[in-house]
C-alpha cells in the first residue's frame, strides 16, 4: 500500500504563488508517474501536471507557463510550484502516484483558494 501526503495549500491573492508538496511512503519499488490533479466545486477532477521518473512533464493548457512540476525520485516526492495564480485555480488539489501493474494511489487533497 502506498500512502500520499500533500501539503502547501492555502489562501492566496490573485497573482500570488504557492508550492505544493506530496510525499509517498509505503512499499514502493518504483513510481512511474507522479502528478497533480484538481477538482473545483461542481466540476470534474482534471489533470494539472504529471512527471515521469525520467523527468518528462505534461501540463494542462490552462496552467502552462505558470505552474512547474518537479520530483525528487530518491525521496518519492513531487512538487508543484504555482505562480501567477488566478481565482479559477481555486480547487482541491490531489496528488497521484502510479506504477504500471503495481498501484494507482491518491492523496487526501489540499485546498487552494485564490482570492480576487
Amino acid at each position: 500500500q502506498v500512502r500520499l501526503v500533500e501539503s502547501g495549500g492555502g489562501l492566496v491573492q490573485a497573482g500570488g504563488s504557492l508550492r505544493l508538496s506530496c510525499a509517498a511512503s509505503g512499499s514502493i519499488f518504483r513510481i512511474d508517474v507522479m502528478g497533480w490533479y484538481r477538482q473545483a466545486p461542481r466540476k470534474q477532477r482534471e489533470l494539472v501536471a504529471t512527471i515521469t521518473n525520467g523527468g518528462s512533464t505534461n501540463y494542462a493548457e490552462s496552467v502552462k507557463g505558470r505552474f512547474a512540476i518537479s520530483r525528487v525520485n530518491a525521496k518519492n516526492t513531487v512538487y508543484l510550484q504555482m505562480n501567477s495564480l488566478k481565482p479559477e485555480d481555486t480547487a482541491i488539489y490531489y496528488c497521484n502516484a502510479w506504477a504500471d501493474y503495481l498501484f494507482d494511489s491518491w492523496g487526501q487533497g489540499t485546498q487552494v483558494t485564490v482570492s480576487s
